[in-house]
């Protein structure tokens, strides 16, 4: 098997420490400005700042959209993530895919009622597999945020990180609204590259039945600024904040469902491979 080191995968670097899980508060989940793996965020975020531009977009756009890379059934891609190790992370010793079936897992048990949400949960970071086409690890992982327009001060680290983007010095896409129409929607907005991004483009290009609200959740479920911090607010149509509550009850499993307590993926699997055969069936085209 192929193991990848992806570097330090923001998005999970700051999400409960598993040793204190049961005594850590919501408050110090996502702490941006202390802890060991600092230095080392702060560099993968200060080479995504720099690198992600409209024209970086655009090329990843083409490369990934024709999902011409391999075939492989969604089971396969979700047990795959176990190739990708985060050295970086102390606390966390066990695969990547327990994280997938916890997030399921807690949705399932608050919702139990939405098979469809539940398949979410466990395929949300799939996209991931980026990093297995050798992908730098800062265009699949970490908080996405639109290019083309004005990067808003919720964006981690915005104020140091951007000063090499030539986006942020071009008058067509600094502006507020850049290169968008007001309340154009997220749709029509383009998103820093990442896994969140890849995944959405290779359910629809599948024809994948997972219902809209499952789709909003895998696309902008890393868009921080938006879910979290309620930016970008000009550029959605009523749409989108219809579907803004789905991705912050998300949200909610796949930030504090990651404890010691782990899975029996095993005794899991089969539920799951049901919910795969009825939305996203076969072999899929990545």
């Amino acid at each position: 098997m192929r193991v990848v080191d992806i570097g330090p995968d923001p998005s999970l670097a700051y999400r409960p420490n598993l040793e204190t899980n049961a005594t850590k508060e919501k408050k110090d989940y996502r702490n941006f400005e202390t802890g060991s793996l600092i230095e080392r965020v702060f560099s993968t975020y200060k080479l995504m700042h720099t690198n992600q531009t409209v024209a970086f977009v655009k090329q990843k756009h083409a490369e990934w959209s024709g999902c011409s890379h391999t075939r492989m059934g969604m089971m396969d891609a979700v047990m795959s993530l176990d190739q990708l190790v985060d050295e970086s992370d102390p606390d966390v010793d066990f695969p990547n895919s327990f994280h997938a079936f916890q997030t399921a897992e807690g949705i399932r048990q608050a919702h139990p009622d939405k098979d469809w949400f539940h398949l979410v949960g466990l395929i949300h970071d799939v996209g991931k597999m980026l990093a297995l086409w050798e992908e730098p690890q800062w265009a699949v992982v970490g908080d996405t945020f639109p290019v083309g327009c004005k990067f808003q001060k919720s964006i981690v680290f915005r104020d140091n990180t951007f000063t090499e983007n030539p986006d942020d010095k071009n008058p067509k896409y600094n502006t507020e609204y850049g290169i968008y129409k007001p309340n154009c929607e997220l749709s029509n907005v383009f998103m820093s590259w990442g896994h969140d991004e890849y995944l959405y483009r290779v359910l629809k290009f599948n024809s994948c039945s997972i219902p809209e609200e499952g789709l909003y959740m895998i696309r902008f479920h890393s868009f921080y600024p938006w879910h979290s911090h309620g930016d970008y607010m000009h550029l959605c149509s009523d749409r989108d904040l219809h579907m803004l509550p789905w991705v912050q009850e998300f949200n909610k499993f796949d930030l504090y469902t990651k404890t010691t307590d782990l899975p029996d993926v095993n005794e899991l699997k089969p539920y799951y491979q049901t919910l795969i055969d009825k939305y996203c069936p076969g072999k899929l085209k990545w």
